[in-house]
């Protein structure tokens, strides 16, 4: 594929890197004669100096026959702005990286839909996304920010206790928005159907929107959470969009940042967040606040070996999950060796993201359950399609598999049998191996 990335910061260098590694056309526009030697001296791919919001820069560097223009500066504006310049250029696919809230989020209005982009990336908010689950359940698994984390998925063991034993699904009395998808009972596991009925002891993989969670939940964990109590070292974006991400009643979250105006600023957005001007990074604090007794410690600075220190600390006194997050993916196969339990590099997020993306067709799989099971596919709905118009209950799926959601523009729904499919919706699907096909002609007309 032919794809053109503006700007070789550190999230445009690493996905040339990725993407060239994968055989693809590379071409980088940037304006820094030294970033542009360096991806010269390291990597076969075209380069081109210049300003890629400007419109003859795009033009010279072939943005009318691109696949994908990823716009990945480190300027928000200027990677709207090169974004929609290039998708009314005709690029295929227009992606551009953003790391403020106000450009991420669609309360009100949409520049994504209001400036022909494709799709907006922030590899912070993603990245937080993904500690969350981790911290949530860590059997959690992720569903690739479909529908920006709006849906939830996570395997569960059901408890002795659980008041859905021996109930068939037909006749659970599941939160609405939330589905069973599939079932581990013993070693075997499958897509249950209506007359399945929940066994002790059995792995279910629960999918559903996230504020029906915890209700549906407790038919198969009635036992009270234990409220797990979370220190968050570092005041970026990533750090509140952490603790956004867990405002759940069994979380007791502290957040450590390092100036007071600052912490002014989180304390009024994050009432429900204890905030502390300190580095828990130094002894005397860490010893003073007990940061040992944690549940998790997070560290999410912009320094790398600060974040790597501070989480390796943690780990070796006492505390029970130590996650750092580095802006450098080359440290990432190294920090189990210093103890840390999990790591995450934003950039490496971005370029899976964007890896995705670049699957052709219209189904692409998104995830694997139950060691290979099912798989998790992404479908985009066709104008053609023979499901298009129809009822959920009116159509015949290929083979078992379970509709778990519907994007519709920004609305995101879990469906119910009445829930009519329309062209322009994407779904997120549930089903055996190997239905790319089956799954493509239904919903795709192709």
């Amino acid at each position: 594929m032919k794809i053109i990335i503006g700007g070789a910061g550190t999230v445009g260098r690493h996905l040339a890197e990725v993407l060239a590694a994968g055989g693809n056309d590379i071409t980088v526009i940037e304006q820094s004669a030294s970033r542009l030697q360096a991806l010269e001296n390291e990597l076969d791919i075209g380069t081109l100096r210049a300003n890629c919001a400007h419109a003859p820069a795009l033009a010279e560097a072939g943005v009318s026959g691109c696949d994908m223009f990823v716009a990945a500066t480190n300027n928000d504006e200027v990677n709207l702005l090169s974004a929609a310049v290039a998708s009314a250029m005709g690029a295929a696919r227009c992606v551009a990286r953003i790391h403020h809230r106000a450009y991420f989020d669609t309360e009100g209005f949409s520049y994504k839909r209001q400036l022909g982009i494709d799709h907006l990336i922030c590899p912070e908010y993603a990245t937080a996304v993904a500690i969350a689950r981790t911290l949530r359940n860590p059997g959690s698994l992720a569903v690739e920010n479909f529908a920006r984390d709006q849906i939830e998925m996570q395997e569960l063991k059901v408890s002795d206790n659980a008041k859905a034993l021996g109930v068939p699904l037909s006749a659970l009395v599941l939160p609405k928005g939330v589905r069973i998808a599939t079932v581990t009972h013993g070693e075997r596991s499958f897509i249950p159907e209506a007359s399945t009925a929940i066994a002790r002891g059995d792995i279910v993989t629960l999918v559903g929107e996230k504020s029906h969670f915890d209700t549906a939940r407790k038919l198969l964990q009635p036992e009270k959470v234990k409220k797990k109590h979370v220190v968050i070292m570092g005041e970026s974006a990533m750090g509140v969009w952490l603790c956004r991400a867990l405002r759940q009643r069994h979380f007791a979250v502290r957040i450590y940042v390092f100036g007071r105006e600052r912490a002014e600023e989180i304390a009024a957005k994050l009432p429900h967040v204890t905030v502390i001007v300190a580095d828990p990074a130094e002894p005397s604090v860490f010893a003073e606040e007990h940061i040992a007794d944690a549940d998790a410690f997070v560290a999410l600075t912009d320094d790398d070996e600060h974040n790597i220190l501070a989480a390796a600390h943690a780990k070796s006194v006492g505390t029970k999950l130590a996650i750092a997050v580095t802006a450098r993916s080359t440290y990432l196969h190294l920090l189990k060796h210093v103890g840390i339990d999990r790591a995450f590099s934003p950039r490496s997020v971005a370029a899976k993201e964007i890896q995705l993306l670049l699957e052709p067709g219209p189904v692409r799989v998104v995830a694997s359950l139950v060691e290979a099971t099912a798989d998790v596919y992404e479908v985009a709905v066709g104008a053609k399609a023979p499901a298009a118009g129809l009822a959920l209950k009116n159509i015949n799926l290929p083979g078992p598999c379970v509709v778990a959601a519907i994007q519709r523009g920004e609305d995101v729904q879990v469906p119910g049998a009445d829930t009519k499919i329309e062209p322009g919706d994407y779904l997120l699907v549930i089903g055996r191996r190997d239905m790319n096909k089956p799954l493509k002609k239904l919903f795709a007309g192709k």
